[in-house]
């Protein structure tokens, strides 16, 4: 999951800040934004909400979901960039059993010790902690796998979130996005034109389509990260478009990592991932970034993507952190979707993500997040003419 900040939300009834408590009727409804600070300010808010427009928003989207069948577009008016609708409503959250450790964000959304980290000061995890980094980081690619698995036409993003929270689970984990900031899902599934954080809803996969399954998860105190662009359906490989897009992400990313060791800027990722991007014909999306990983989910450093960046600081041996590249086929910027997660290509055209969690050791880097052998998705060949222009 990229590092990201996320605006604060607003209580409906007063001026404070909000917390999870949610208008039950929204909730059902999957309407966003209706928070409440405090049961008290939703009792004696309640009353007035419902006198006004409150209840005509409930009514609306009622009527919404009996004329499709049960579905429905939660913001008809807004300006989509691309082919992808968000299709609602959404499923309720997914529950976590107390007797898996979760993160302090769990029950608020808040990040609290993430928010009290100095951003100047870089971890080095001494031999303990690193053995748990690769222990939580080998159970996060059995999660991706198990879910990359399920990806093909006829299935819902829904679906696969709903295979990876019960694969946290199974491996006493914590799915590390849920509640992470409010986000409301266990994963974030970004089709074709959805740059990232995509919400898993009820939109069912086309054959064509492409698909970033971004998975992190939270084990005995620590969280990994990792995610992959997939292809779905015969006819998505056929694209040479979307081969050029998700193998020439995928090899920048590769790129990236080889340059990894003891004393390398991390400036210099962003200057390997660019030139090869911009060699392909594809663009750097420089508004997410790479980030440190351990008992944090977004600790220091910030690791840009994008060449003749600022980051300041080099590798040393015990660090641990994300490098995670995203690429598009056209205009490198993004416009956010009303529910202040998803963001798309400013002009619809399609982009690919690929991310693993790294380890700087004494004299290179361990990939904790790597592919096995029976990983499904995997590189293809790269099609004739991959420089195409955008």
């Amino acid at each position: 999951m990229a590092e990201t900040v996320r605006p604060s939300i607003g209580c409906k009834g007063c001026a404070n800040s909000a917390t999870t408590l949610q208008c039950p009727t929204c909730l059902k409804l999957s309407i966003k934004d209706s928070y409440f600070c405090s049961q008290d300010c939703f009792k004696q808010n309640w009353p007035h909400q419902l006198q006004n427009d409150h209840k005509a928003i409930h009514k609306s989207a009622q009527e919404a979901t009996e004329s499709t069948g049960g579905v429905y577009n939660p913001f008809p008016a807004f300006p989509y960039t691309g082919s992808v609708r968000p299709v609602y409503p959404l499923s309720a959250r997914r529950t976590v059993p107390k007797s898996i450790r979760q993160p302090d964000y769990a029950d608020t959304g808040v990040p609290t010790s993430e928010r009290m980290l100095n951003r100047a000061k870089v971890d080095i995890l001494d031999s303990a902690a690193q053995q748990a980094m690769r222990k939580v980081c080998k159970l996060s690619r059995e999660v991706l796998d198990i879910v990359a698995a399920e990806v093909r036409p006829g299935v819902t993003t829904d679906y696969l979130d709903e295979v990876c929270h019960k694969a946290c689970l199974e491996r006493n984990s914590y799915p590390s996005p849920l509640n992470y900031r409010n986000f409301p899902k266990s994963l974030c599934t970004s089709p074709n034109e959805i740059v990232c954080h995509g919400i898993p809803d009820q939109r069912v996969l086309l054959d064509g389509d492409i698909l970033n399954l971004d998975i992190s998860i939270y084990h005995e105190g620590y969280h990994a990260d990792l995610n992959e662009t997939y292809y779905v359906g015969n006819k998505a490989k056929a694209d040479p478009d979307n081969v050029r897009l998700i193998e020439t992400t995928r090899e920048c990313l590769d790129a990236a990592i080889k340059i990894v060791k003891p004393g390398t800027p991390i400036r210099e990722f962003g200057e390997v991932i660019e030139k090869m991007a911009n060699e392909r014909g594809c663009s750097v999306v420089s508004t997410w970034g790479g980030h440190g990983i351990n008992t944090n989910f977004h600790p220091p450093p910030w690791i840009p993507h994008y060449a003749k960046n600022k980051a300041v600081g080099v590798c040393k041996a015990g660090m641990a952190f994300t490098i995670e590249p995203i690429l598009a086929l056209g205009k490198p910027r993004e416009l956010y979707w009303p529910d202040k997660w998803t963001n798309a290509t400013v002009d619809g055209k399609r982009t690919a993500q690929f991310e693993h969690t790294l380890l700087v050791t004494n004299d290179g880097v361990e990939v904790l997040t790597a592919r096995n052998d029976n990983s499904p998705g995997g590189p293809i060949p790269m099609p004739t003419g991959a420089t195409a222009t955008r």
